[in-house]
């Protein structure tokens, strides 16, 4: 059922999983990464353009492609299952790589899609700070966008 919502909400009120066993993930496999400060969306239209004799100089355009990255930043956090699993993608590569998942949003729309996830930051920071946990999610493939019911 979908909530009422109407007007701003808070960043925190997304949810967002991944999916614990790469593409093979079932709903039960979709985890939260414990311990995510932030959560950043970025995409990347593909335009063609062309400036055909009628339009007398003026330019036309079409969105021939889109893609997607989601940047999530935050702490280690060993023993939480979804921290667990994208920390430990910075050691693979190739298919071992690629993910699924999804983001439900405070009116109950779904966001779910395959993804690469790309650590850009395994471990580290100043001496006195907790252990960094830096990632994107590069989109692959069409996503699924299901509005509420």
């Amino acid at each position: 059922m979908a909530n009422e919502v109407t007007g701003v909400y808070p960043v925190f009120d997304l949810k967002f999983n991944i999916g614990t066993k790469g593409r093979e993930s079932t709903s039960s496999d979709m985890k939260t990464i414990a311990d995510m400060e932030t959560f950043t969306v970025s995409i990347d239209g593909n335009v063609e353009e062309w400036t055909p004799m009628d339009t007398e100089g003026w330019v036309r355009r079409l969105m021939t492609g889109k893609g997607f990255v989601i940047g999530l930043n935050g702490k280690r956090n060993v023993g939480d299952p979804g921290n667990d699993y994208v920390a430990g993608m910075a050691w693979k590569s190739g298919v071992d790589c690629s993910s699924m998942g999804e983001i439900e949003f405070p009116d109950g729309d779904k966001l779910e899609f395959d993804c690469i996830v790309n650590v850009t930051t395994p471990f580290g920071g100043d001496s006195v700070n907790v252990s960094a946990l830096e990632l994107e999610l590069q989109s692959d493939g069409k996503p699924t966008y299901t509005p509420a019911a």
